[in-house]
């Protein structure tokens, strides 16, 4: 990847022996690395066996996980924060697991629509809920440093299943509880 990056910063026009970026190739590659890591790990190995017996049937809702993400037409990142909810149905998931559920597929070359499906669809898989609801607010780079250079849009997305998506009372609830 290293030498990739050194290819990229020659064909821009760049001097890769100017002292600021003798090293830069060596600098994006580990970076690039980084902010794909969700490639190198799996759901099982996130997750760690982390779901505990609970008798809760009520919402469970992780608000605000912020997250980083690159989009996959540009390479440019979005900036966002994710809430997820879920009812439980016998058993709830470790809290850090969804923060760290979110990271998992907001680490990989992405558009927000998939993520939001993904990072639901995962939750309902892994902790077999009643349902699952995932809303993701983000800024795309993508939009705000080109094309239309627009600075203040914000794009939301949301993924309901379940009962998140059978019952209006349920998603209701969720919405509610997020103004709050």
């Amino acid at each position: 990847m290293e030498q990739h990056w050194a290819e990229i910063i020659r064909a821009i026009g760049e001097d890769l022996d100017r002292p600021g970026l003798q090293d830069t190739p060596k600098r994006a590659a580990k970076a690039f690395e980084f902010l794909t890591r969700g490639y190198q790990q799996s759901v099982d190995e996130v997750v760690n066996n982390a779901l505990f017996p609970s008798d809760s049937s009520e919402m469970v809702l992780v608000q605000d996980v912020e997250l980083y993400s690159l989009c996959e037409h540009h390479l440019l990142p979005f900036i966002g924060k994710c809430h997820v909810a879920y009812i439980p149905t016998g058993k709830v998931l470790g809290l850090s697991k969804v923060a760290r559920i979110v990271d998992l597929f907001a680490r990989r070359l992405q558009i927000q629509e998939s993520l939001t499906t993904e990072i639901a669809q995962t939750i309902m898989d892994v902790t077999e809920a009643e349902g699952v609801g995932v809303i993701i607010e983000a800024r795309h780079m993508c939009m705000m440093m080109r094309g239309v250079e627009k600075q203040n849009s914000v794009m939301k997305t949301s993924a309901m299943l379940g009962s998140f998506r059978d019952s209006q009372v349920t998603r209701d609830e969720f919405l509610q509880i997020l103004q709050m």
